[in-house]
């Protein structure tokens, strides 16, 4: 029996540098299976420059998953190889997907400086230069003495990046540009160019770190046995790198490799252009989505909910758009900070967890919780819509967005799924009643909502119709009551 697929994104900004997020994640397998959990998103497994401390996003050696003395310590802020590799077999052996954040735009944490030619270049227009070109002192030179070439021998020099945001030598912050090298093409063009993220900036174009990057994508996928990827900060590389890069893992390792890409635009045309680019190697976050749902969470009711659909991936792409509410980015604090509030993540949710389309995905900080803003968990809520996602959102489904303060849809369900079919009202204001059709082989069965928000009982007539309602600023999701024996 196929069930619905369920991403949990499995950590959050602020977790304590303990070392001890692969223990618990094993810990948890079980538990996560059965809310409904079908695939993990964990975040960066490798050695980022600040060692224990480093949330992955710092990256500094892609093979030292926790197993080598570099950069103050052995372990990563989430614990060693060791665990990892442990964690991942306990989510094998629950059926649990492993999607492995992959950060390739950039290397931070040189071992030596190298003497570089460059010019610096303006951050807001990357393609007007500033000044001449002069020698500058660039963190570029990546030896990994801790490792001494266990796993691969492959080490970074200047030639293998386009960029850098230091100059050693003058003790100065700037974009610099190297000599002879021009900015990755294909890239988003916010500022002219957004090639340049930061650290030191990986050249695309060099044939030497395609190779490279298959080389240690393959390593990964054989040591860890991971499903596929999540692909950080898609619009900073050639569209074309992954396009082939996913293309040749693959073949190489024989494996499917589901890959997600984190696009950060809210416009939707920008995410279909990518992934025309791409030839549809990969999906992408519903980053429109998302900002649909920030917004009227903070509308204070006056959003048209009717809308809260119009110019997303999923309404678009629903087979290449990866659903969510909130992630590590948009949580307080961040540089993308767009934290939709508490009132509206029920509507949130049900939104992309009960409907037919998307690949959803479940934020941590959510789920536990982010103790560092003081934001409680919301796990009692979660697991109510994510046993309904696994046992009920199956089956034909019918939409009644025609009230811009009131919406819903029904599931009729399906023959595989026993009891299966539900149906779901949201409000941002006022609340209501919609009538909706549900299906006739649920004539004279009584539904309830599993939310708690309705009192009482509804039973659907002999057309399949029922008066589904949902009070003030709440969502309602409806089942069939299940009759005691």
């Amino acid at each position: 029996m196929i069930e619905n697929g369920t991403i949990m994104q499995y950590f959050e900004w602020y977790l304590p540098a303990d070392g001890k997020l692969w223990k618990q994640v094993a810990l948890e397998a079980a538990k996560l299976k059965n809310a409904g959990i079908t695939g993990l998103w964990l975040p960066p497994a490798y050695k980022g420059a600040a060692g224990k401390n480093d949330t992955g996003y710092g990256v500094y050696d892609l093979y030292d998953l926790g197993e080598f003395r570099q950069k103050g310590s052995v372990r990563t802020k989430y614990g060693t190889r060791q665990e990892y590799l442990a964690a991942l077999e306990e989510l094998r052996k629950q059926g649990i997907n492993v999607y492995a954040d992959v950060v390739l735009n950039h290397k931070i944490g040189a071992d030596e400086v190298e003497e570089v030619s460059a010019a610096e270049f303006n951050e807001n227009s990357r393609y007007q230069m500033i000044g001449d070109d002069k020698v500058i002192g660039a963190w570029t030179k990546f030896t990994f003495p801790g490792r001494k070439g266990k796993y691969s021998d492959f080490t970074w020099n200047w030639k293998h990046f386009d960029g850098i945001d230091w100059d050693q030598k003058r003790a100065k912050r700037a974009l610099y540009k190297f000599s002879g090298k021009e900015w990755n093409e294909e890239v988003d063009d916010e500022n002219g160019n957004y090639d340049y993220l930061m650290g030191a900036d990986i050249d695309f174009n060099n044939r030497e770190v395609f190779e490279e990057l298959v080389r240690w994508a393959v390593w990964y996928i054989q040591t860890t046995d991971a499903d596929g990827f999540r692909l950080d900060a898609v619009k900073h590389i050639p569209a074309s790198f992954y396009r082939d890069f996913l293309t040749r893992v693959r073949e190489l390792t024989g494996k499917e490799l589901f890959a997600v890409g984190e696009y950060w635009s809210g416009d939707v045309k920008v995410l279909l252009d990518y992934l025309g680019n791409i030839q549809g190697e990969a999906s992408l976050f519903d980053v429109p989505l998302h900002y649909n749902f920030y917004h009227c969470s903070k509308a204070e009711g006056r959003y048209d909910l009717r809308t809260i659909l119009d110019g997303t991936l999923v309404q678009q792409d629903p087979l290449r758009a990866v659903t969510f509410v909130d992630n590590h980015d948009t949580q307080p604090g961040q540089a993308l900070e767009s934290w939709v509030d508490d009132w509206f993540k029920p509507l949130a949710y049900a939104l992309i967890l009960l409907r037919r389309d998307g690949y959803p995905c479940v934020f941590y900080g959510d789920y536990k919780g982010i103790p560092h803003d003081k934001i409680k968990s919301k796990k009692t809520m979660l697991d109510k819509l994510l046993k309904v996602r696994k046992t009920k959102a199956y089956g034909a489904q019918h939409d009644y967005f025609d009230d811009p303060d009131c919406i819903g849809w029904t599931r009729e369900g399906d023959e595989e799924h026993k009891d299966s079919g539900l149906a779901v009202v949201i409000s941002d204001g006022r609340g209501g009643t919609k009538r909706m059709y549900i299906g006739k082989h649920f004539a004279g069965a009584h539904f309830s909502d599993v939310m708690g928000n309705a009192k009482y009982n509804i039973k659907i007539d002999e057309e399949g119709f029922g008066e589904f309602y949902v009070n003030r600023s709440a969502a309602a999701v409806w089942v069939r009551r299940e009759t005691k024996q």
